[in-house]
């Protein structure tokens, strides 16, 4: 194995471990006849106080964030209830990358930052019973799991990385970083972290056998 003075592996959970709720917020678009990435448009219009992040980081309920999350929408011009957003937040399971957590798993302590919300079954928002079964089955692979709905803080806040650094008890320039979005890997990149923008599996897999020097099994 070659020497990275890696420490740990640090996970976002949507759009990495699991499919990304984008492509569901497109077809929902595509249903209803709305511009695509019209829902992506609405979360990133005042992303600190808009109500996407006072949702993710439990300022208001689910009852609140409906009403919020639709009157945002209509404003821009289609009404979409926030209801309606959240049921499309629970991805299905990447089994490959599934297997690659449980290799760093067997090296690294792994962890897991997400942003979500208080709904649906747990730290992967599943709603029904067979989706819900397979995140917690993802989620017990982890050492420690930090989410923004529990902690009141969200990526990219730099205190949610400094948080699960601290609780992991390793430095942040110890630690690897995978993220889908750009807008939360910068403030990790700035504490120090390696960081890994998850584009599709091959491309994230790769660069994580990169970074560690693991082998290469999955």
């Amino acid at each position: 194995m070659k020497e990275r003075r890696i420490e740990a592996v640090i996970w976002d959970f949507g759009g990495v471990l699991t499919t990304s709720p984008f492509e569901a917020f497109n077809r929902y678009e595509r249903e209803r006849g709305l511009p695509e990435n019209f829902i992506r448009t609405i979360n990133a219009t005042n992303p600190e106080d808009n109500a996407w992040a006072r949702f993710e980081s439990s300022r208001i309920t689910l009852e609140e964030f409906d009403r919020a999350f639709a009157d945002e929408s209509e404003s821009a011009g289609h009404r979409v209830p926030g209801s309606e957003v959240v049921a499309l937040l629970s991805g299905d399971v990447r089994p490959r990358m599934v297997r690659m957590l449980e290799l760093c798993k067997a090296s690294y302590s792994v962890a897991c930052i997400t942003n979500n919300v208080k709904s649906g079954q747990g730290p992967g928002m599943a709603r029904n019973g067979d989706r819900a079964a397979a995140v917690q089955a993802v989620m017990s692979l982890f050492d420690l799991v930090v989410e923004s709905s529990v902690e009141g803080i969200r990526k990219p806040n730099p205190a949610i990385y400094e948080l699960a650094c601290e609780r992991l008890g390793v430095a942040p320039a110890r630690a690897v970083f995978l993220d889908d979005l750009g807008i939360n890997l910068k403030p990790a990149r700035t504490l120090g972290m390696q960081t890994i923008k998850v584009l599709n599996e091959d491309q994230a897999i790769d660069e994580l056998y990169e970074l560690t020097g693991l082998p290469r099994t999955v």
